[in-house]
């Protein structure tokens, strides 16, 4: 398998999955945090998400270890950019007033 296309595809579909897998998280730490039932929002996402990621391991790895490892470097991918596109913004460090930042 000297062909680099099937790595490529499976490390593309690994980031697929793992943008699916890393946003469904964040959505639902999102929703769940404010619903009636939090448990069963965390319990349902977690099956789901779960079901996709393994499913598209499964489909995409075809028992080849390469494929396998392609794709779960684009899961790991994933998080980091899913991780980098949903952080907290940041507060704007000179928007201090000056009597805040003197020490008593």
């Amino acid at each position: 398998m000297n062909d680099p296309l099937p790595l490529l595809l499976a490390g593309a579909a690994g980031l697929v999955l793992g943008a699916i897998f890393f946003a469904g998280l964040w959505w639902t730490v999102r929703k769940g945090l404010s619903a009636r039932r939090p448990a069963l929002w965390f319990f349902g996402s977690m099956l789901l998400r779960m079901g996709v990621a393994l499913a598209g391991f499964y489909f995409v790895g075809r028992s080849d270890w390469r494929r396998l490892i392609a794709c779960l470097i684009g899961f790991v991918i994933a998080r980091f950019v899913v991780t980098w596109l949903t952080r907290a913004p940041v507060e704007d460090q000179h928007s201090r007033t000056p009597e805040a930042s003197r020490a008593p």
